[in-house]
């Protein structure tokens, strides 16, 4: 198999691993894939579309919930479509240089979710606690400063991760996946020591996981104890359902990821099944983010239907 081979000349045209797909199910497989994605882009360029036209939704909660359907935008473009194709033409190749930018975002994508969820944590703690000095901490500066913290760390970490990569001299051509990532590429390498690369690694996701898991536990125990302490039953529903989309997306995700890891761990999982899962943390919450945003926040869906009522009258 290529990935044994050590000896021969590193190409910049990689291999890349393939689905086990019987012939008869390529186009259906295909045009189920092409309205998945075409479908979560409508959806989240639609929530995007709405935060940056519509006034009621100019307020910092949606500032930084801007940065999640953005986020979507960019996991599930710069990896499904590409898997799509290869499934269609059955090429089956990468271009290195591609692959490194690909394995790149797919990094950003997963850090940038957990630190946007912890922003949107942090902000709705606010919200909620401190409702009376709301504006007056989160100031326009504020948000540009946790956008900027949120994004400036999961961007640092992630060139770390991959600079550290780039060093590995390499010898191999196949992708053991069917997308790039760091750990697909650094199985590129001719059985060099990445033991820094592996610790760095470990220590990044623990990093971010503890980080932003601390900032929403402590907000949420936060909004939970003012709920029980507020005697005003419209208030708790609306803390509730405020961060119930939040709390729903961030349990995906961590369970998806959970998922993903357990079955690699596994020599027994088939490898469509473990490579299936391997997309889905790229795939899930594109799909799911926008309805579960556009059902449990108030303030979009009322946007929405605004918009559409607009709409309807501007036709007849």
């Amino acid at each position: 198999m290529e990935s044994n081979v050590l000896n021969q000349t590193f190409s910049f045209e990689l291999k890349i691993a393939s689905f086990d797909i019987p012939p008869s199910a390529v186009y259906p497989i295909f045009i189920i894939g092409m309205l998945i994605y075409l479908f979560s882009v409508l959806s989240n360029l639609t929530i995007l579309l709405l935060i940056a036209t519509q006034k009621s939704l100019h307020k910092p909660m949606f500032y930084i919930l801007f940065s999640l359907p953005l986020n979507d935008l960019i996991g599930i473009t710069v990896m499904f479509p590409r898997v799509l194709i290869d499934i269609v033409t059955k090429r089956y190749t990468v271009y290195y240089p591609t692959c490194v930018l690909q394995g790149f975002l797919l990094h950003m994508f997963a850090g940038g979710t957990l630190f946007v969820l912890a922003a949107m944590a942090f902000d709705r703690y606010i919200a909620i606690c401190k409702p009376l000095r709301y504006h007056a901490i989160m100031t326009p500066v504020t948000v540009a400063g946790i956008l900027a913290l949120a994004w400036g760390t999961d961007f640092a970490l992630i060139l770390v991760l991959f600079l550290l990569q780039a060093r590995v001299r390499r010898c191999r051509i196949f992708i053991l996946n069917v997308f790039c990532s760091n750990v697909a590429l650094l199985n590129l390498s001719c059985g060099e020591d990445t033991t820094i690369n592996n610790i760095y690694g470990l220590f990044i996701t623990a990093f971010m996981q503890i980080v932003t898991i601390a900032v929403q536990l402590f907000s949420y125990i936060q909004i939970l104890l003012t709920c029980v302490f507020n005697k005003q039953s419209n208030a708790k529903t609306k803390a509730v359902n405020t961060c119930l989309a939040q709390i729903m997306v961030f349990l995906i995700f961590e369970f998806i990821g959970m998922f993903g890891i357990l079955s690699s761990r596994f020599p027994n999982v088939p490898t469509n099944a473990r490579m299936v899962i391997g997309i889905m943390i790229y795939l899930v919450l594109p799909v799911i983010n926008p309805i579960i945003y556009g059902m449990k926040t108030k303030d979009i869906r009322i946007a929405f239907l605004h918009v559409v009522k607009i709409k309807k009258s501007s036709l007849t």
